[in-house]
């Protein structure tokens, strides 16, 4: 298990970055720095990964909108998979649930994602790698 409480994994040109079960100010910038991470490296697509975040604060609401700006502007599609609750209150009430759409799994959320090959819609396969820097590494996906 990675210590790294941002992982991120790739599923073909898809970037899903894991976010631990709670966000505040003492890991926003890390949730930050992890999604302009996957941003930079060339994503089209980004699924945030908040199926275990049972709480979010201002300070993660604020990193994920910055990350749903700078992935506008570069053309990447972004998505979250969201199952407290709690969270998805969270996000309705400031509006990111407009700005970023929302879904109860990961899976689903890709799902949604147009298929970056021009074929249809993408999918979760068994050729999803865990890659800290990009979608060239080969190790086997896994999601707790």
């Amino acid at each position: 298990m990675s210590d790294d409480p941002f992982l991120v994994t790739w599923c073909g040109r898809t970037a899903v970055v894991a976010v631990p079960e709670e966000v505040d100010l003492t890991n926003a910038d890390g949730l930050r720095d992890a999604l302009l991470g996957a941003l930079n490296a060339g994503a089209p697509g980004l699924v945030v990964d908040l199926t275990r975040t049972t709480f979010c604060d201002s300070a993660g609401v604020t990193a994920l909108a910055r990350a749903a700006r700078r992935a506008a502007a570069s053309e990447t599609v972004m998505r979250l998979a969201v199952a407290s609750p709690a969270v998805l209150r969270v996000l309705n009430l400031v509006g990111v649930d407009r700005l970023i759409d929302v879904y109860p799994s990961v899976p689903e959320a890709v799902s949604s994602l147009p298929d970056q090959t021009g074929a249809g819609q993408a999918t979760v396969t068994d050729s999803c790698t865990r890659a800290p820097s990009g979608p060239d590494e080969t190790d086997a996906y896994s999601q707790s």
